[in-house]
């Protein structure tokens, strides 16, 4: 996009109107609310869905198995985002591809709110993992539009925008989570299509009015003759891939568990070739590949910030359910009301941060040395993990206050990496890959939960101490090489701080 574009881009998005911010941000924080609001709390009760008898209103499957979905859907959501950027930069722009992945997630959440066993979980989870890849990188990159590249409210802004993701993922486990706990587990993934539903009419309302030309722009279209070469291929890949898994199935080489390992292994070759591709393009300049070189590191970090982050719904949840005392001051919980505890301590602590990167301004330590402390507190919620099993063994009920500390930790850590990862991203970003690389951005996730779908396997109460602290010492080990790095990472960024 050139200098003249941007700031008409700039000039037609009001510039103050949500606490000092351009007035698109009210759009898409509430927008990202909703969506939230379902992925979240589809999320809490999914897990406990999946693995309690039948009997119990579940589909009866192993824990084991049940966990290993768990980061197989966590990585299928985040890698279908090299759709959505693909999609945002070649053919729809942002705002509109927003729009389409939100009307997927709303009806992959309907067909999970009626009965139909394992194969209506199968669809739901398809239409899911198509609309968040669609939704969630490009409503970030929109909210990077809405600021110039100089302007100084961008990380905070950025701050704000992740206190609206986690409002709507506190509430979400307390209401979703309660009522399909409690009551039915469709039921409550009713709840959540409802919550996707109240997203998109706040985004059609708003948005021509708030966020003016922002997420417009297509910023690499097809030509003519790339569209139908590359439909043509998109038309034939869908048929083979169509034929194969129905021939994989039906002969019964393609198991859930051959499912798992295979996007174990995409989850590492996915991003190692886009970062290839980019860094490559004859559309991407000698500095920005200098910024690519500079990205790798970080996206390294943030994979395993990732993989102990997004245990918190896995790993975490098994402990709740299994592990820990569930009354608190006589307060009766419900395991799924742990998963509020992140986004909870979120809200409190990002104006916070939001407040202590603008009083810093150019004082506040490089994007390097906040993801080295990110990773330090990673690990730190982790290792404190292993003290009530050290003190009582593994066979006894521990209070909840230690899951209420392993989750304030990381939260910490993630108020230091994510938001600031996300900033970077579109600072970074080459312009002919501008929605793409977010949804690189986004792969870092999708890697960590890849991965998370072996490393979970590891996980039972008897080697519950090597597991936390195994994982945790390789975080904080990661985050001393990262900081030492730091200068370096600095120099290939040529100017972005």
């Amino acid at each position: 996009m050139s200098t003249m574009d941007k700031n008409k881009r700039i000039q037609s998005i009001p510039q103050k109107g949500f606490f000092g911010h351009p007035k698109g941000l009210f759009t898409l924080f509430f927008t990202e609310f909703w969506e939230r609001f379902s992925y979240y709390g589809m999320r809490a009760i999914l897990l406990y869905y999946m693995y309690y008898e039948i009997s119990e209103g579940g589909l009866g499957l192993d824990q084991t198995t049940a966990a290993s979905i768990m980061a197989v859907y966590g990585a299928l959501v985040y890698m279908s985002g090299i759709i959505g950027g693909w999609i945002a930069d070649r053919l729809l722009g942002t705002s509109r591809t927003v729009f389409y992945g939100g009307v997927l997630i709303m009806l992959g959440h309907i067909v999970l709110s009626f009965p139909g066993g394992v194969t209506a979980l199968f669809v739901s989870m398809a239409l899911i993992v198509i609309g968040t890849g669609l939704l969630k990188p490009n409503v970030s990159s929109v909210v990077g539009d809405l600021y110039s590249d100089e302007d100084t409210r961008r990380d905070a802004g950025f701050s704000i925008f992740y206190m609206g993701i986690n409002l709507g993922g506190f509430l979400a486990p307390l209401i979703v989570g309660t009522v399909g706990q409690q009551y039915n587990y469709h039921l409550g993934f009713s709840l959540a299509a409802i919550g996707m539903l109240l997203g998109l009419i706040t985004f059609v309302l708003t948005k021509k009015k708030n966020l003016g030309l922002a997420g417009t722009h297509v910023p690499n279209p097809l030509t003519k003759e790339e569209r139908k070469k590359v439909f043509g291929i998109i038309g034939i890949s869908a048929v083979i891939m169509i034929i194969l898994g129905a021939f994989s199935i039906q002969t019964g080489f393609l198991t859930i568990k051959r499912f798992i390992f295979l996007i174990s292994i995409l989850g590492i070759i996915i991003p190692t070739l886009y970062f290839i591709v980019m860094y490559n393009s004859p559309k991407t300049n000698e500095v920005e590949k200098s910024r690519i070189i500079a990205y790798i590191p970080l996206f390294i970090a943030a994979m395993i910030f990732w993989a102990i982050q997004e245990q918190g719904s896995i790993i975490l949840a098994l402990y709740a359910d299994n592990r820990t005392q569930l009354s608190l001051g006589g307060i009766e919980i419900t395991p799924s009301w742990f998963q509020s505890l992140n986004p909870l301590f979120i809200i409190f602590l990002a104006p916070v941060f939001a407040w202590l990167w603008v009083k810093l301004g150019n004082r506040q330590p490089s994007t390097s040395k906040k993801f080295a402390y990110g990773l330090f507190f990673a690990g730190l919620s982790f290792l404190v993990m292993i003290i009530p099993a050290a003190m009582n063994g593994t066979e006894t009920l521990v209070s909840p206050l230690w899951l209420v500390l392993s989750f304030f930790l990381v939260v910490l850590g993630e108020l230091l990496l994510s938001p600031v990862g996300l900033s970077a991203t579109t600072k970074l970003a080459p312009a002919a890959f501008s929605a793409q690389t977010m949804s690189l951005w986004f792969l870092s996730n999708a890697s960590a939960q890849a991965i998370n779908a072996q490393i979970v396997k590891l996980y039972r109460p008897e080697t519950e101490i090597i597991y936390f602290g195994a994982i945790g010492a390789v975080a904080i080990l990661i985050g001393v090489i990262l900081l030492s790095l730091s200068p370096k990472i600095q120099e290939y960024m040529k100017g972005v701080r």
